[in-house]
């Protein structure tokens, strides 16, 4: 049997590291698409991965990187740009005649989404589904490694100041994300077409969540609530990754649709894939020993 051959994007980042581990384990053939060549790059390389150094923003670099390739995952970082790169995606996918493209959305991908990001992962989609390519969308919840970005505040001050107020939420580590696109992209036919919302094990406030760390770690965390446009304030003078325009209006329009109820839920969808649940927020935290202080 001719093995799979199949295209990682993002392959250095949260979830694509851990697609191109799983696959590699089940014996698919893997190029792993990266934006530069480092430890990163070089870790996938020793562990059996072809490397590529592309960027999904230029269409010949696309082109390149899909040649070849039966299937694909297509994960795009909180950035502009998305829709360039997913009409680039879409084209040189359609090209090459792929049996799947397994396309990382978000929860909060709707029509009518204030954030303009979430809103560009709803229009992506409807690209991928006109492109002709066979496609499935997942859509996680916010990701549990959330949390990672706020640990310096976590352990100097022992508190988590976010916007999502009393909202509940069933958070998902990258890891299971990952589990659940290495399954798909192993058995393609049985998920063309396919939407997966994907969630994790509880759903939780940030007040239970802050509970939880605290037991963990062995001190009361407390939790902070902010508004919306308070938490942008203070992601705008900090010195966080994040801190951009485009992230900043995302975080905020994501705050109003948490605390509205709207992504509220969960399902069965990471077992029912991958045979097995998805790790739940105390595991999460026990796997960071230290993080948070």
């Amino acid at each position: 049997m001719m093995k799979n051959n199949i295209l990682v994007t993002g392959a250095a980042g949260d979830t694509g590291t851990h697609v191109v581990s799983q696959l590699l384990k089940a014996g698919a053939n893997v190029r792993a698409m990266v934006r530069q060549e480092d430890q990163r790059s070089d870790a996938l390389k020793n562990s059996g991965a072809e490397i590529v150094v592309g960027d999904l923003n230029d269409f010949n670099s696309v082109s390149a990187a899909l040649k070849g390739m039966n299937t694909a995952y297509f994960v795009y970082p909180l950035a502009p740009g998305l829709l360039e790169a997913t009409a680039y995606f879409a084209q040189a996918a359609r090209e090459e005649q792929l049996k799947l493209v397994v396309n990382v959305s978000q929860r909060t991908s709707l029509r009518d989404a204030p954030s303009h990001s979430a809103q560009n992962h709803w229009v992506a989609e409807r690209m991928l589904d006109r492109s002709g390519v066979p496609v499935t969308h997942l859509q996680p919840t916010l990701f549990m490694e959330w949390l990672v970005y706020f640990a310096e505040d976590i352990r100097d001050n022992s508190r988590i100041v976010t916007p999502f107020g009393k909202a509940k939420y069933a958070s998902i580590s990258s890891e299971d994300i990952a589990r659940v696109a290495a399954a798909i992209l192993l058995d393609p036919a049985s998920h063309a077409g396919k939407i997966y919302p994907l969630f994790g094990p509880q759903e939780l406030t940030q007040y239970e969540v802050a509970k939880i760390l605290s037991d963990q770690v062995g001190r009361t965390i407390s939790y902070i609530e902010v508004e919306p446009e308070a938490f942008g304030q203070i992601v705008s003078e900090s010195d966080s990754p994040f801190n951009r325009p485009f992230n900043i209006q995302h975080f905020i329009g994501i705050a109003y649709m948490f605390r509205s109820g709207r992504l509220e839920g969960m399902n069965n969808n990471v077992e029912e894939i991958t045979g097995t649940k998805p790790r739940s927020f105390a595991e999460f935290i026990s796997e960071r020993p230290g993080l948070f202080g």
